[in-house]
């Protein structure tokens, strides 16, 4: 006789909601639950590897839970609003580690550099992706993870865009593997062009992906290349604002063309990057105490944890498999044109 008693064990069943969560509107709290709990693991790794760092690691758990254990349709509402509302939360408090003073001498001096191998970014992005036919929305995807600031800025357009979840988890895990290879080969390859400290902090401030591997490839050269490597890089990264509004706007411009009743630009202004804004002027102001700068900045990454953990949880990798092996090649190809123009601009200008 079979035992009306529903199973309770932890597996698939479990993941996958129970079979009375249909009968009542399933709430955000079990999906928040699940990507803060996966988020707090990923960091513990992030911890042990930095190299890697919680983001990439909680993005990879979730993909492993979703695609093995499966997640059911009870934890869609949370999942979702953690993908997208408090990622909008984690790129505001960024702002509050982000000061105006601390980065602008290096800033200004590297900008010319930065604003080229940005350009080369994009130019080569659309090129190679439209050559090997990858969608549009992840060739902007790679190619702003590239040429800002890898997973945190394909973090910040993603709420702009609206990608697909599977197409995000693509990008950043694209973005990933590049990161290791520049945190590996950098170093190496400096020291056989001879390059100066401020030469390598200048090109792995604007050729390496996301800030954790720039930080990483820098001070394996020297500490005085890793400070200046850290500090481009941060300058780098206040580049996210501007691009976010001309994306902003070329969507709104594309929703008015096709004609949708809805459009409305302050619908789809993004707002977070606004107070993303007003967060660093509080920092620039020295008003906020260091310490409480330091945990708006753990909050920060811990934010983006849960959320890049949200959309591993909501990815199918199945769906991403048809993708193939052509968005790694573009993103090999996006990554190759960056380090080199900004190897060549260097060169050029004497700047090594």
């Amino acid at each position: 006789m079979s035992s009306s008693i529903p199973s309770r064990t932890w597996g698939g069943q479990w993941l996958r909601g129970r079979s009375d969560a249909a009968s009542r509107p399933p709430s955000a709290l079990y999906g928040l639950v699940l990507a803060v709990v996966v988020g707090i693991f990923a960091m513990i790794l992030g911890r042990w590897v930095p190299i890697i760092g919680g983001p990439v690691f909680g993005i990879l758990l979730g993909l492993a839970i979703r695609n093995t254990v499966g997640v059911g349709p009870v934890f869609r509402p949370g999942l979702q609003f953690a993908s997208k509302q408090i990622l909008q939360w984690s790129i505001i408090a960024l702002g509050f580690g982000l000061s105006i003073q601390q980065v602008a001498q290096t800033g200004l001096e590297s900008l010319w550099v930065t604003l080229i191998t940005i350009a080369v970014a994009f130019g080569s992005a659309g090129l190679l992706g439209k050559w090997l036919g990858i969608a549009s929305k992840l060739k902007i995807l790679i190619g702003v993870g590239t040429a800002i600031c890898g997973g945190s800025a394909i973090a910040a357009v993603t709420p702009i865009i609206k990608p697909e979840d599977h197409e995000t988890a693509y990008a950043i895990s694209t973005i990933f593997l590049f990161n290791i290879v520049a945190v590996l080969a950098f170093p190496l390859l400096g020291h056989w062009l001879n390059m100066s400290d401020a030469g390598f902090g200048l090109w792995a401030g604007t050729a390496i992906n996301d800030t954790s591997s720039v930080v990483a490839a820098g001070y394996s050269y020297s500490a005085a290349a890793g400070d200046h490597a850290t500090i481009v890089k941060l300058t780098r990264a206040t580049l996210i604002i501007p691009i976010c509004v001309v994306l902003a706007m070329l969507v709104a411009w594309r929703e008015k063309k096709q004609g949708d009743s809805g459009f409305s630009l302050l619908r789809i202004f993004p707002w977070f990057i606004l107070w993303f804004l007003v967060a660093s002027a509080m920092r620039s102001t020295g008003l906020i105490p260091e310490a409480v700068t330091v945990s708006l900045n753990l909050l920060a990454q811990f934010l983006i944890v849960v959320a890049l953990t949200a959309i591993g949880l909501s990815s199918d990798l199945r769906r991403m498999a048809l993708a193939g092996v052509r968005p790694i090649l573009l993103g090999l190809g996006v990554w190759v044109a960056v380090a080199g123009s900004s190897l060549a601009v260097q060169r050029f200008m004497g700047a090594w």
